[in-house]
């Protein structure tokens, strides 16, 4: 399939993990794939924002090798079809993954342009954003490197701060840049709203990929060097292309705007009309709630009494808020969390000590993504334990045996195609089986509708890692 050269590529930057919306966003499944604005995830909505094959190409994605099966599922719910998929072995912020994006697409066009953008961010008015992207459209293709600016409303200390300079004479709408400014503290932000010529940085990026290259070249050129290299040794695997661990190590971790934006000299500014969000608190959640009388927002399993201005959340169990007011209560099955709404940006540090302390909630959701669809915990005892497995429709975990557990397998929901050993046994709602220490066995779902079924294991030992996989569709033996 080629692409038409005059097309902008969007490139979702997927590499964030939110850990300021713990617990709900977590390392191993971060606020980008969640629905917290609507029914969608930030992820889709962002693919959505830009699925308009007149304006934009294919779609490509940076992301997080873990986050793969989940974001590729995430699209093809979508019907977005054939993303370029990278994937990152771990984190190196906004600068070698922007220079990878680059790198690809000017492969197939040396002209290409790349919209960048984080899909952990909400916008209000995909149109009104679309129309922004082609006021800078003009800038980019003379080889400016275009910023997207926000009107301030507030004093916002957790956002950087872009100063306009003169319209640009050879495209109406985009601005020089007079200078940059890093999150302020309180009195500079005050002044920097008060002065009316700075705006909130967006952090989304339309760029012609040749000028970039040709700037990380010269302003940082040990990470365009580490992410060349990470390309030419990249490996193909099903759909994705995985970037050469070792050499992608190399590259230092640095964002775009302190290692480029700032330093060139090219840099150009679009002020956008467009209603935007980083998401990146809870209180930002707050404010972007429908609230009821008292200021509250409400969602979930909820009831309050005599409560003011909070953000009360429950996933899961029913969460009661009595004489309180201004607080963020989010419940998730494994953890409540209870903060002041002017402490919420100090979550993560809270994230950072159960890090610390080797917590699992600090990084792990109750609910373990896997390809093929998801398991939860519900109950562990001494040589035992009980999840609830769902398996998506037309998926298959892999063919496996463990030296330390036997399985049983009851069927609430669905159907399942059972291998154990030579056998290939049909189940379906109500029915079970049992599956021996050391038995090779398969799960597949043939249906439509996903199968749930419950998988008690008993033995010495019930580690994750007591698996040895012999055959696997998603290529993880």
């Amino acid at each position: 399939m080629t692409q038409r050269q005059d097309r902008i590529i969007p490139v979702l930057l997927s590499g964030g993990t939110g850990s300021r919306l713990w617990p709900l966003s977590r390392e191993t499944y971060p606020k980008q794939l969640l629905s917290l604005l609507g029914e969608q995830t930030l992820l889709q909505q962002t693919a959505l924002r830009v699925n308009d094959s007149s304006m934009f190409g294919r779609t490509m994605v940076i992301a997080n090798a873990e986050h793969r099966f989940a974001i590729a599922e995430q699209l093809r719910s979508l019907g977005i079809a054939e993303p370029t998929m990278v994937l990152e072995p771990f984190g190196r912020n906004t600068a070698p993954a922007i220079a990878i994006a680059a790198l690809v697409a000017s492969e197939s066009d040396p002209n290409a342009i790349i919209l960048a953008m984080p899909v952990d961010h909400w916008i209000g008015d995909a149109a009104a954003f679309r129309a922004a992207v082609t006021v800078g459209l003009t800038a980019a293709q003379e080889g400016k490197l275009v910023l997207f600016g926000l009107r301030p409303t507030a004093p916002t200390t957790g956002f950087g701060y872009i100063r306009a300079a003169k319209q640009l004479t050879n495209a109406s709408g985009v601005h020089n840049v007079a200078s940059f400014v890093e999150k302020p503290d309180l009195v500079t932000a005050e002044r920097l709203l008060a002065a009316g010529d700075y705006l909130w940085n967006s952090g989304i990026f339309l760029l012609p990929a040749r000028i970039l290259i040709e700037e990380m070249a010269r302003l940082i050129p040990d990470a365009l060097a580490a992410c060349k290299a990470a390309l030419a040794g990249a490996t193909r695997d099903l759909d994705f292309l995985r970037l050469d661990e070792n050499a992608f190590r190399t590259s230092p971790s640095v964002s775009l705007d302190y290692a480029v934006m700032a330093k060139t000299d090219r840099t150009a500014v679009v002020p956008a009309e467009f209603d935007w969000s980083d998401i990146g608190s809870w209180s930002a959640l707050w404010k972007m709630g429908d609230k009821d009388d008292s200021g509250n927002v409400a969602i979930g399993d909820v009831v309050m009494e005599d409560a003011a201005g909070c953000y009360v959340r429950g996933e899961g169990p029913l969460v009661a808020a009595l004489g309180v007011e201004d607080l963020i209560v989010t419940a998730t099955p494994d953890v409540v969390l209870v903060a002041s709404k002017d402490r919420d940006q100090d979550v993560a540090k809270l994230v950072g000590r159960l890090k610390a302390n080797g917590h699992r909630s600090a990084t792990q959701t109750q609910s373990v993504h896997r390809p093929w669809g998801y398991y939860q915990s519900i109950h562990a005892g001494d040589r035992f334990q009980v999840k609830r497995i769902t398996v998506n429709p037309g998926a298959k975990l892999s063919l496996q045996k463990h030296f330390h557990r036997a399985e049983h397998w009851v069927m609430v929901n669905g159907t399942a195609i059972v291998t154990r050993d030579d056998e290939e046994i049909l189940l379906r709602e109500n029915e079970s089986i049992f599956v021996p220490l050391g038995c090779m066995h398969r799960l597949e779902n043939p249906g439509k509708v996903p199968l749930n079924l419950i998988e008690v294991q008993s033995g010495p030992y019930l580690g994750e890692d007591d698996i040895v996989r012999v055959e696997d569709i998603y290529h993880r033996v």
